[in-house]
């Protein structure tokens, strides 16, 4: 790689060669609370580093927030009555939890703006809409949660209808009562009335009295912190609301596991968590947690490290302390690949198959799975071929197949939403199981635990499951990683792929990967360098590069080339990126709530999922979206909290597609942020040109030598070790 010729002036050099990269680096997008991320943790106090303390407070820098309050997105009946795609979603993934809970049991809004505030109402109201609206990102958090990814939309198609929603029931609105009852008690501890209906929604009909009861239940509405619900409480309470209050210490337990679960743990060490109950003054945190665990809030498990002992040896153990629903989760998905896998009946015959494989790695990838239940496969994005391969294969062979992606747009694939709402794929039977013999899943490593358990719950016996993805990309948005843990686990036949990413772009890549930022040669202009002395100028010379420099030199038009950064705010954020890109692209007075009819949008309808979109129009329903050539309508009051410009987005946003061209910006103050896998991520989007607007010095090279992924805390490779273990024991 090598930075492009030219004074700080002059339009990026697209034709100059390119030469070595090994001056910036880019705040690591991997830090959640951001768009398409895991949601926003408040603040617990400090900053976290690679190997951080996962309760411990952090604060990130380069935080970024899937199109604003995703985590509320798709919560209202879409226009026109029936369901959005958004509900659907969530309505069958309800389903499927209630699922998994029976199978367990069997085996034993955004805000609304509010009137003039002042004092600590006013900042309370302003830390909701600041973290729901995706203004900033909240400063706590326990480590990093990637974002959700997606392709570029394609040029407008003729519409077509759009897939009709499974049938569930819409969400249960509060009652009048409840919300007027909620804004009683509210107005007597000073805070923000709007904040009623959301606190409705999150405690019930009887939050009123919950409230009053306990006002650290304040908690439940996303973005208030413990500071502010101990404010909230002293008013209410007065003088007895201490640190060491039981009702606080309850909910505290409660609200950390939460926000470790926005930043991708299923579960957290018991010296973690009470480390932070300590840093938000727990007297004893030791007695809080021995409380919790006696009123059954949380649950106790004991792991097992390292290899078996002897008989009469004591094993030495970790002890994790999870909420229910993940570790529900958890369990589920590991009882639920074990099955999969033990289930599978007698090796099929796809020797033949194999035989006519485009090339030695599809034909061993079809080779074991016909022999098993579960594989997995790794590699890079020239890998995504066998997979495929596989598939086409075994479609010929007479089989029930499915291919399932994290974004949509890959060819003969549904994404992973569309297939556990229902809107595409297979359909399921009588028994809500898949009618399938093969499900491929590819961007694997996407999968959060109750997504991945949402799917194997829905597989029947002896049908075959394929895992495929790229371990060294950013992680899924939601808690869990599934795909690192099955890997670790090694309960499965895994196939590593032999096809590398061709071209100076996978060569770049592939050396990120292992930790290395090598000069490559790039006579066609593919990897280019434009270095930046400030944030005004990188904003300059990415909207020349996407307007001008590349659509002239390579042929690619500006709607093909994607822009990648770090976070959304600062000045050379996602924000201030579109502003500029819309301006020399589709200018326009925004007269449907800042967009306007050709608009390149990203649109948000849950956590973690990002879907390239153009605007089509706006009326009384909301504002109409074209998504690869799907028409979809997203309510007006959703529209703020769910739809962006996309011009520019995060790596999050972005993993799981790709585009002929990619412009990564890194300014200077993204230096804090970069990682090796965000840096991987977001140069791997990138088929034929990757140009880096390079601001951060030798904060690039060195984030990919030494800043690593931060560690999740999960119990999926330690259950399915132990189910694997168990099923090898000879019965007595």
């Amino acid at each position: 790689m090598t930075a492009a010729d030219g004074d700080s002036g002059a339009e990026p050099a697209v034709d100059a060669p390119a030469g070595h990269a090994d001056q910036g680096a880019e705040p690591p997008v991997d830090a959640p609370a951001g768009d398409g991320g895991p949601g926003a943790e408040p603040p617990v106090s400090g900053r976290g580093g690679v190997g951080e303390n996962p309760a411990g407070p952090t604060s990130e820098p380069g935080a970024q927030a899937p199109a604003a309050a995703a985590d509320t997105a798709g919560a209202e009946p879409a226009a026109g009555g029936g369901l959005s795609e958004a509900q659907a979603e969530l309505a069958a993934q309800k389903i499927e939890r209630e699922r998994i809970a029976r199978r367990k049991a069997e085996r034993e809004g955004p805000v609304e703006a509010g009137a003039k505030l002042s004092g600590k109402a006013a900042d309370l109201l302003a830390a909701v809409r600041a973290v729901e609206g995706g203004a900033k990102p909240s400063a706590a958090y326990f480590d990093d949660a990637p974002a959700a990814p997606r392709k570029a939309a394609p040029a407008p198609q003729a519409p077509r209808p759009a897939a009709a929603p499974a049938p569930a029931a819409a969400p249960v609105a509060p009652s009048a009562d409840a919300v007027d009852g909620v804004r009683a008690v509210l107005a007597r501890g000073g805070a923000p009335e709007s904040l009623a209906g959301p606190v409705a929604a999150a405690l019930g009909d009887g939050a009123a009295q919950e409230l009053s009861q306990n006002p650290w239940r304040l908690l439940a509405v996303p973005a208030v912190r413990p500071t502010q619900a101990d404010g909230f409480a002293r008013a209410l309470l007065g003088a007895g609301a201490g640190p060491g209050d039981e009702r606080r210490t309850a909910v505290l337990v409660g609200w950390l596991l939460a926000q470790a679960g926005l930043k991708g743990h299923t579960a957290l060490e018991v010296p973690v968590l009470e480390k932070a109950l300590a840093q938000y003054g727990v007297p004893d945190p030791a007695e809080a947690l021995e409380q919790a665990v006696a009123e059954a809030s949380v649950l106790v498990f004991h792991e097992p490290l390292g290899p078996p002992v002897e008989e009469g040896e004591e094993q030495p153990v970790r002890i994790l302390v999870g909420l229910e629903g993940a570790a529900m989760a958890e369990e589920s998905l590991a009882d639920g690949l074990a099955r999969l896998a033990g289930t599978f009946g007698d090796p099929a015959d796809w020797e033949q198959a194999a035989a006519a494989a485009p090339d030695r790695s599809s034909a061993e990838l079809i080779r074991a799975v016909a022999g098993h239940g579960l594989v997995t496969h790794t590699g890079g994005e020239a890998s995504r071929a066998e997979p495929l391969a596989l598939a086409a294969a075994a479609r010929g062979l007479g089989l029930r197949v499915c291919v399932a992606a994290h974004a949509p747009g890959g060819p003969d694939a549904v994404t992973v939403a569309e297939l556990l709402s229902g809107q595409e794929g297979p359909g399921r039977d009588a028994d809500g199981q898949f009618a399938l013999d093969l499900l491929v899943v590819l961007d694997a490593p996407q999968l959060d635990v109750e997504s991945a358990a949402a799917l194997v719950e829905g597989m029947a016996d002896g049908t075959r499951l394929v895992l495929s993805g790229d371990p060294g990309v950013l992680g899924s948005a939601g808690a869990g990683r599934v795909f690192a843990d099955v890997l670790a686990a090694r309960t499965c036949p895994q196939l590593v792929s032999r096809t590398p990413d061709p071209g100076p772009v996978g060569e770049l890549v592939s050396g990120v990967g292992i930790g290395e930022l090598n000069q490559v040669d790039a006579p066609g202009k593919e990897v280019v360098i434009v270095p930046v002395q400030d944030a005004g100028e990188a904003v300059h010379r990415a909207v020349q590069l996407v307007a001008e420099s590349v659509p002239r030199a390579f042929g690619i038009p500006a709607d093909s080339v994607q822009v990648i950064t770090p976070g959304h705010g600062g000045s050379a954020g996602t924000r201030a990126l579109n502003a500029a890109l819309k301006e020399r692209l589709n200018p326009g007075p925004g007269r449907f709530g800042g967009f306007d009819p050709g608009d390149r949008v990203v649109h948000v309808p849950s956590p973690g999922r990002a879907l390239p979109a153009r605007v089509v129009s706006a009326d009384a329903q909301g504002l109409h979206l074209d998504r690869a050539g799907v028409r979809i309508v997203v309510p007006k009051d959703l529209v703020e909290s769910q739809v962006r410009h996309g011009w520019a987005v995060t790596a999050h946003q972005a993993v799981g597609a790709r585009w002929p061209a990619v412009v990564v910006v890194l300014p200077g103050d993204a230096a804090q942020a970069l990682s090796r896998d965000w840096v991987y991520t977001a140069f791997g989007r990138a088929e034929r040109h990757l140009s880096v607007v390079h601001g951060v010095d030798q904060a690039l090279p060195r984030a990919v030598a030494e800043v690593l992924p931060k560690p999740r805390t999960t119990r999926l490779a330690g259950l399915l070790k132990a189910l694997a273990a168990a099923g090898e024991q000879p019965e007595q």
